[in-house]
């Protein structure tokens, strides 16, 4: 159990925001150094489904970018949490992943399979070069 978070069994909780839709694409994976030391992340854009769906930008931290395995293509729902925080008078808004499910039908896009090459005669010499024209 996340600390400030709630249990499985509380998952009705109108605070338990969801998105559901697909993954569209994965950013490279960002690092840095800040005063608690090295951080990570790593954000996806979601398109919610529905009549107006949305794009949304979600961000993974740390640890969390190797348990969530998100990847392109797949049908999710996500659950986060929104923080806004103030830096030299701005605000800015993270929409952060803690937990993923796999929706039934969903299946990442990846690389198309490799095409098997055309198997070689074991005897070259055995092709018949007889063509009708």
């Amino acid at each position: 159990r996340r600390p400030g978070h709630r249990d499985s069994k509380e998952m009705n909780d109108p605070m338990d925001v969801k998105l559901t839709g697909t993954v569209k694409q994965v950013l490279e994976e960002q690092t840095g150094e800040g005063r608690n030391g090295p951080w990570r992340k790593q954000e996806f854009i979601l398109e919610t489904e529905g009549d107006y769906p949305k794009e949304v930008c979600i961000v993974q931290w740390g640890e969390k970018i190797e348990e969530l395995g998100v990847k392109e293509g797949e049908r999710l729902t996500v659950h986060v949490d929104i923080q806004s925080r103030e830096y030299g008078g701005r605000w800015y808004t993270d929409v952060k992943a803690w937990r993923v499910e796999r929706q039934a039908g969903a299946a990442p896009s990846g690389p198309p399979p490799a095409e098997e090459p055309f198997p070689a005669p074991s005897d070259p010499g055995a092709l018949d070069d007889d063509l009708p024209f």
